[in-house]
């Protein structure tokens, strides 16, 4: 078998809406495809299917539901909630599998699929495999007219979802006096976000929660925190929390509306765990993207630090592989592995908050541990069938012969999830990191 995914990106299937490559035909064939693959045994098997609020929603839970039914398996529908409460309902559901209809943080117009298998874990590469092949089979193991599963929404998904939550933190945990905004991104988390805060006790400034199927990570949420901070500041707020469209990754910002991103939010677990000899082997996962300063801040307090590829799956593939407990990225996909086997935007988010409380610090105090270093982060559209291999060893090697022996560091990458190249340009002196990336843009501009 090929190890070549035909579907599968970095974080599931995705595309855009309606399209060849995510509509509702394919979304039937990924059903029954992961269907046959998940009945294992002779009971009734059971599936999770939860979504976020994109438009196209409409039309790709009904099939799959419709796919999922077809093989004789039951459809637990949540509605909207967050791809980490997909994967925390799976398990204690006891369902065989479990789905989650997002394309993050993309605009809305995309679309995607992540599956989880019964543990709530993502799948492996080779799962993956297995159901692509699957999914273009032509003969789909059908069940009898009599042995079609049903399908039931589940009304409260999202009081599941709060109650795990505050299982996993700090039993005593009050957020009473702390003024907190949260965005909501029009997504996933527009119900459960700002009601869990307000239940463990904080005054909540809710933002971006009134979605309408094309306003999903619009100006907002992780990556626009620009209306987050003027919120912060109109409202004298202690913190702000962004989220993603599917809820499975936050920034944050501080009282003085400066953002602490998840390599800032990464140092202060570490840091607070580690004090508490709670850091499991002194050792942080993060990936070719975290920075430069904050690996040397862990190295001067005798922290680890493990770099991966890029996507939260490789950091959990390291974290389970080594039995790490601790790892995340820039972009705010934090995995606390001791309580979640996901990246989940609203507990990393209370983690802090929790840190908060029992230190007795504001959040720019937590945050100013390190200083990081310049990061230019660029991203470029190519066409789908472009040769992108062509042009990032075209650009490496001219950019590396650039930089020299400078005091920089270089990333460059195809998207897993989008037409895109993304480049990051990394220097102490923020002056290099724009030449660097001055050069860049000149290169690609003459390449494409």
């Amino acid at each position: 078998m090929s190890n070549t995914k035909k579907y599968f990106g970095t974080d599931g299937i995705r595309g855009k809406a309606n399209s060849n490559n995510m509509n509702a035909s394919l979304v039937l064939n990924i059903g029954m495809a992961t269907a046959e693959y998940f009945t294992r045994g002779n009971h009734k098997h059971f599936v999770l299917i939860g979504k976020d609020t994109r438009l196209s929603n409409y039309t790709i839970e009904p099939s799959l539901t419709a796919g999922f039914l077809s093989m004789g398996m039951n459809v637990y529908l949540t509605g909207p909630l967050p791809t980490p409460g997909v994967s925390a309902l799976v398990s204690s559901m006891r369902c065989d599998v479990g789905v989650m209809i997002s394309a993050s943080h993309n605009h809305y117009s995309d679309n995607g699929i992540k599956i989880f298998g019964p543990d709530g874990a993502k799948l492996s590469d080779q799962d993956e495999l297995n159901i692509e092949k699957l999914i273009d089979s032509k003969f789909k193991k059908l069940v009898k007219s009599e042995n079609l599963g049903r399908a039931k929404r589940i009304e409260d998904a999202g009081g599941r979802y709060i109650e795990y939550l505050k299982s996993k933190i700090y039993s005593k945990l009050r957020l009473d006096g702390l003024k907190i905004v949260i965005d909501c991104a029009n997504g996933a988390a527009y119900k459960v976000a700002p009601k869990i805060l307000w239940e463990l006790g904080a005054t909540v400034i809710p933002i971006n929660v009134i979605p309408d199927g094309t306003n999903v990570n619009e100006n907002s949420g992780s990556t626009f925190p620009k209306n987050l901070i003027s919120k912060v500041i109109e409202f004298k707020a202690d913190v702000g929390i962004a989220l993603d469209g599917d809820a499975d990754r936050s920034i944050l910002v501080d009282e003085n509306g400066s953002i602490v991103d998840g390599d800032k939010i990464l140092a202060i677990i570490a840091k607070f765990w580690k004090k508490n000899n709670n850091l499991h082997k002194n050792t942080v996962v993060g990936t070719i993207m975290t920075n430069k300063s904050l690996e040397n801040y862990f190295l001067q307090n005798k922290i680890n630090l493990i770099r991966t590829d890029v996507g939260d799956r490789n950091i959990i593939k390291a974290m389970k592989e080594n039995d790490f407990i601790l790892g995340g990225e820039p972009s705010g996909h934090i995995i606390l592995n001791k309580y979640s086997s996901t990246g989940d935007g609203i507990l990393a988010s209370l983690e802090i908050l929790g840190i908060m409380k029992v230190e007795n610090k504001k959040l720019s105090s937590l945050a100013s541990i390190y200083e990081p270093y310049p990061q230019i982060i660029q991203n470029f559209p190519v066409k789908a069938n472009l040769e992108s291999k062509t042009i990032i060893n075209h650009i490496k090697n001219r950019i590396e012969k650039f930089i020299g022996k400078k005091n920089a560091r270089l990333v460059i990458r195809k998207s897993g999830t989008e037409n895109k190249i993304r480049i990051m340009s990394e220097a102490k002196d923020v002056e290099l990191a724009k030449s660097i990336s001055a050069k860049i843009i000149s290169l690609m501009k003459e390449k494409i």
